[in-house]
This record gives structure tokens, sequence and C-alpha cells, in this order.
């Protein structure tokens, strides 16, 4: 069985990368998806499909329709989400991530710090797992398998 793991999170750094080593590393049989990670690209998908737009306003709405739909795509063929939160940047896109995961019945595993705990609770309530690391979202992920 192979499960499609969709990851969340924030784009600046190589997170999403270091997991998809580790879960080589571990033999598990995983394909993953998420969103654009080309920041620039993600900003200016909504101006390239639709054409230059009369502010900032109409260009972010644009862009955001364009990613808003690849998300709900590759987010409903997946079988699990991973949210990474992580210290250094807001986190808008990954906590709209994991709400479009709770409300399409996904099972969602969020990767936090101990020191985002508070400000995170109630999405933590709701999500099957909270881990702080993703080598425990990994564990998580593997004792599907057991």
């Amino acid at each position: 069985m192979k499960l499609v793991i969709y990851l969340a999170g924030q784009i600046h750094d190589n997170w999403r990368g270091e997991l998809m080593q580790q879960a080589q590393e571990r033999n598990y049989s995983f394909e993953f998806v998420a969103p654009q990670t080309d920041h620039d690209r993600s900003d200016d998908i909504g101006e390239v499909i639709l054409g230059k737009q009369p502010s900032n306003l109409y260009r972010d709405d644009a862009a955001s329709a364009v990613n808003n739909l690849r998300t709900q795509v590759l987010m409903a063929k997946s079988d699990v989400v991973v949210a990474v939160f992580g210290e250094k940047y807001r986190q808008w896109n990954t906590a709209m991530d994991v709400s479009t995961a709770l409300t399409l019945n996904k099972p969602v595993i969020i990767v936090r710090p101990e020191k985002l705990i508070h400000p995170l609770k109630e999405l933590s309530n709701k999500a099957n797992v909270t881990v702080e690391n993703i080598e425990q979202a990994l564990e998580v992920l593997g004792y599907i398998f057991e």
C-alpha cells in the first residue's frame, strides 16, 4: 500500500526535502504532494494565467484562487496531511491548509515546536496527532504499516 502525503507548511526552508529523505531511508512507500514551493511562481500565477491585474489586491486574489484550487485538488487526493508549523515565519497558509484538511475529513498530523503549543491549541485539538518534529511525524506514519 502506498500512501499519498500532503506536506503543508511554510516554503522558506528545506523541511520537505529532509522529511522525504528520511522517509526514503526508512523505506516508506509514500508519494508526496505539496503546495507550490516556488514562492515567486505562487505569487505570480494569477497574472501569468489571467493577465496583468489592476492592483495588488486583485493580483493576490487571482493568485490565491489558482493556488487554492491546486491545494484542494492535491489535498483531496491525499491520504494524510502533515502540517509543519515553524517558529520563524507566520503560518497563516499552514493554518488554512489544516482547516481545509479537516473540512475534507483528512487525517492530520501537526508538527509544531513546544513554543507554539498555546497559539495552536485549537488546531492541535482537532488534529489526529500533534508532534514536535518531523522524525516523530514519520514514526506516526510508519506505525500505520505495523
